[in-house]
C-alpha cells in the first residue's frame, strides 16, 4: 500500500515538472484545486463576455470546451495544450496567454484564436474548428477538414453539442 502510494506521489511530481516546463509562470499549487465535471456556470459570465467582445458565438465556445477540457481548467493533454480551451505552448505565447490554466486568460486567447479562424475560413464554423485541432496548415493542405481521425471526430463532436444548443 506504502509503495503505491509512493508510486502516486513520484507520478504526480513528475506530472508538475512537466507543466512547469512547459508553462514556467504557472504556480503548481493551481493545480491541485479541483473542480466539479461540466461546471459551465463557473465560467459562463467571463466565456459571454470575451465571446461578445470578439464576435464569436458563446454557445460554440462553450461547445468547444465541453470537448477540449470538460470545463477542467488545469487540464493538459498528452500533446501538451493546456487549460479550459486546450492551448498549445506555441499558440499560447503568440497569444499573450500568459498562465493557460488561468480560466480568463485562457478563454481570452482561446476566443481570440478561434476568432482569428473564423476570419481565416470566411466564417465557416467546421473549417476554424479543424484548424483549432489539426492546424491551420493541415486545413489549408486538405482544402479543408483534414482526413484525420481525432479532427473529424473532434469537429463533430463541437458540432453536434453547438447544434443541440439551439444553434
Amino acid at each position: 500500500m506504502l509503495e503505491g502510494l509512493i508510486a502516486v506521489s513520484e507520478r504526480i511530481q513528475e506530472i508538475n515538472e512537466k507543466i512547469t516546463k512547459l508553462y514556467p509562470s504557472t504556480t503548481l499549487d493551481k493545480k491541485t484545486e479541483t473542480l466539479p465535471k461540466n461546471d459551465t456556470n463557473k465560467f459562463s459570465d467571463i466565456i459571454t463576455e470575451v465571446s461578445k467582445r470578439y464576435g464569436v458565438d458563446d454557445k460554440l465556445v462553450e461547445s468547444m470546451i465541453t470537448v477540449e477540457s470538460n470545463f477542467n481548467p488545469y487540464a493538459v493533454s498528452p500533446k501538451g495544450a493546456a487549460g479550459l480551451m486546450q492551448i498549445m505552448p506555441e499558440t499560447a505565447k503568440e497569444l499573450n496567454v500568459k498562465d493557460p490554466f488561468d480560466p480568463s486568460d485562457n478563454i481570452e486567447g482561446g476566443i481570440k484564436y478561434l476568432r482569428s479562424l473564423l476570419m481565416r475560413y470566411d466564417n465557416d464554423i467546421q473549417k476554424a474548428l479543424a484548424a483549432y485541432n489539426a492546424g491551420p496548415s493541415k486545413v489549408d493542405k486538405f482544402n479543408g477538414i483534414p482526413n484525420i481521425p481525432e479532427t473529424v471526430n473532434y469537429v463533430n463532436k463541437v458540432m453536434n453539442l453547438y447544434n443541440k444548443k439551439g444553434v
